[in-house]
């Protein structure tokens, strides 16, 4: 198996493997050249989809983004990102459609040894200077909300329709259509009809 192979299974892998450097500088290049263009600069679009899967319209990352590989994300139709999303995409990384992230959201697929004789640095035959990770998926639903300040941890499915509170570090899955919130983050309650905007005149 190659380098890239091993980390997108899920395997120990060297992470300063040449295909995975290269890849890895591609996506630092177009974040660079995303986040320096306009908001309004429709030239961004074309930018975001040589650096991420984008699949369908209306996708939209308010900037500054960070992406380790980018090209191992997808994102769904009328997704958004508000400022600072940083996605360390080692192992694929799944958003659905309609999901709304608030500020400084991160997604984090990649996990180190918790031994430190194993997670410690080392110099390979070559004298290059490398170290031991591996890195688990992150899915998250289609009509999920992601509030600000959201850690999610790699290895974690957020089912669909799901609010997660701002500030959460999601370590579990989530089910669908319930709120959930806190360090970790756990279901608090379903989403019922009580919380339909109909059910609060008082906002209108």
């Amino acid at each position: 198996m190659t380098e890239k192979e091993k980390m997108l299974s899920g395997k120990i892998y060297d992470p300063a493997d040449g295909e995975l450097a290269a890849l890895r500088t591609r996506a630092h290049r177009l974040c660079r050249e995303y986040n320096d263009l306009a908001e309004t600069d429709e030239k961004r679009l074309e930018v975001l989809s040589r650096l991420v899967n984008v699949a369908g319209e209306n996708v939209y990352l308010m900037g500054p983004v960070q992406f380790d590989y980018g090209c191992f994300t997808t994102m769904g139709a009328n997704s958004f990102a508000n400022f600072n999303f940083t996605c360390l995409d080692c192992a694929p990384v799944t958003i659905g459609e309609n999901v709304l992230m608030g500020p400084n959201v991160s997604l984090l697929t990649p996990a180190h040894p918790m031994r430190y004789q194993d997670r410690n640095p080392y110099r390979r035959a070559d004298g290059v200077v490398t170290d031991r990770e591996y890195a688990r998926p992150i899915r998250i639903g289609s009509n999920c909300w992601i509030g600000g300040n959201v850690t999610v941890c790699g290895g974690v499915t957020i089912g669909e329709g799901a609010v997660i509170g701002a500030g959460s570090v999601v370590t579990r899955d989530i089910p669908p259509h319930v709120f959930a919130a806190g360090v970790p983050c756990r279901p608090v309650r379903p989403i019922t009809e009580e919380d339909a905007l109909r059910s609060h005149p008082e906002l209108f």
